[in-house]
């Protein structure tokens, strides 16, 4: 692993949910597929092993027909608090540290995406925030949904 070669691309979002409820939406594979990725996006999670050196194996299924293969790795779990975990695509290679904090009425969810040297995450920094944004937008309204 090499040095991060531009400022992290941080994302966060209040929810009016308890802690447990926000990161049950990202430990349940079934509820993760409903809301990961921009707006018209679909999903297929093939493994989430939510523990160190577990895999996370998905395809997302974008809105124009193509398919995006995802293999990442969980470096830490601490449940509900944090997970990072190391997306293993070369072209996009980062480490992405997630954290749920308790704040009065709700969490507080924060991604942070640390491009490792020779990737491209300064390139794609306004479309990776915008999709966050999007994926934010999603979790939310499966929040709502659930009783």
């Amino acid at each position: 692993m090499t040095a991060p070669s531009t400022q992290p691309i941080i994302s966060t979002r209040f929810f009016p949910h308890p802690r447990q409820a926000v990161f049950e939406a990202f430990r349940d594979p079934a509820r993760l597929a409903i809301w990961w990725g921009p707006h018209g996006f679909t999903n297929t999670i093939h493994e989430l092993e939510l523990r160190p050196g577990g895999r996370f194996h998905l395809t997302m299924h974008g809105p124009d027909g193509a398919n995006y293969e995802n293999q990442k790795e969980f470096l830490e779990v601490v449940e509900p608090e944090r997970v990072v975990f190391r997306h293993l695509q070369p072209m996009h290679d980062f480490t992405m540290t997630v954290t749920w904090d308790e704040e009065a009425g709700g969490t507080r969810l924060t991604w942070k995406m640390a491009f490792e040297s020779g990737s491209d995450g300064e390139t794609f920094r306004e479309f990776i925030l915008k999709a966050n944004e999007e994926n934010f937008d999603r979790l939310e309204a499966h929040l709502k949904s659930k009783p």
